[in-house]
This record gives structure tokens, sequence and C-alpha cells, in this order.
């Protein structure tokens, strides 16, 4: 599997752990930044990886960031993102399974190492179930018109 990888300065710490692991197991991995744990804003570095994702076909995302709520909201932005923020290895296989996720996001401050390894490689092995799952990523994607709620 091919991975783009970005952080913003609360992330950084965890991003040479995950290329590592992702390497290791055999995938390609493309960081997208940022250099060093300075100061940078979140929206910024989901954008390039949501984007990234999105102009290679069958690629996938990982963005990192303090709680991982922040990068995930402004990955979802982008058309064709269903970036989900897990916590486990649960999460992260039914987010490929039933969600068709092509982002895992995750927070450095609220999961470890070990945590880590086991959602990368559920999120790795797990493929989306299609069926009547098929119709509900259908409607994320916007075969249906989510009008105001009054």
């Amino acid at each position: 599997m091919k991975f783009y990888i970005a952080t913003d300065h609360a992330g950084f710490a965890l991003k040479s752990f995950v290329i590592d692991h992702l390497v290791n197991k055999g995938h390609d991995v493309v960081d997208l930044g940022p250099d060093s744990d300075a100061r940078v804003d979140y929206p910024d570095f989901a954008k390039k990886c949501a984007n990234s994702v999105i102009s290679d076909n069958g690629s996938f995302g990982i963005l990192i960031c303090g709680t991982g709520i922040g990068i995930s909201v402004s990955a979802n932005k982008i058309k064709g993102i269903r970036a989900a923020l897990c916590h486990d290895a649960y999460t992260a296989s039914m987010s490929r399974a039933h969600n068709d996720a092509n982002i895992l996001c995750f927070g450095e401050r609220v999961v470890g190492k070990g945590v880590i390894e086991s959602m990368l490689d559920a999120f790795c092995t797990t493929s989306f179930e299609g069926g009547r799952h098929e119709d509900r990523v259908n409607k994320i994607e916007g075969s249906c018109s989510f009008g105001r709620v009054e």
C-alpha cells in the first residue's frame, strides 16, 4: 500500500515511528511534513495529505495531531476523503470495513505506540466490505444531499 503522512507540531514526534512501522511492513510512505516540531497549523497539513490521497488513486493517508480531532475534521472537508479518527485496532478495522476510510487519524497525546502499531496493522489488513455499507458511503460522498436541519 502507499501512504501519505502528515502531522502538526503536536503529532511530529510519532511520525518517524509510524513511517518505520509501515516501511518495515513493506508499504511505501511519502512524508508531507512538517520537518520539525515547530508550531504549524494542522489544517494546512490535513489538506496537503487529503489532496495527495485524492490525486493518487488507491493510496491512503495517515494524519496525526495532539488528539486527532482537528486534523480529522480538516481532512474531511476535502471531497472524497473519509478520514477516520481511531483510538484502537477495532475502530481502525471498522473504519475500513464499514466506511471505506482512506485516511487514518489519531492523536499523539491519546494513544501509545503499541496501540498505534495495532491500529496501523488493522487498517492495512482490513478491506471494505461493500454491500449495505456501500450505499452509506455513497451518501457520504454526496449522492444524497443533506440539507440544513431546521
